[in-house]
């Protein structure tokens, strides 16, 4: 249940979205999810640390930790199913 808490609160699943890639310093981050506030940013990204889901990486901003990595993967067929849903309500 905490995961599932920490994953509905807003953001969450936008920021680990972005964070998929490379590192992105806090400015990258607030801009790649466009229209965060930089208090809300700061909040998710402090619990997602606390959670090890995200680390913070001296020069080069905030990354998925393995655990990130693994739950994104762990995502990925409720991805592939949402598409498939989105697809036949159109």
């Amino acid at each position: 249940m905490v995961l599932l808490d920490l994953l509905g609160r807003r953001w969450v699943l936008r920021i680990l979205w972005e964070l998929r890639g490379s590192p992105l310093t806090f400015r990258a981050l607030q801009a790649a999810c466009g229209g965060l506030s930089p208090s809300v940013l700061n909040s998710r990204l402090s619990e997602l640390r606390d959670t090890g889901i995200v680390e913070q990486r001296i020069d080069e901003g905030y990354a998925l930790t393995e655990q990130g990595r693994e739950l994104l993967s762990q995502l990925a067929p409720l991805t592939a199913w949402s598409e498939k849903w989105a697809r036949s309500l159109a």
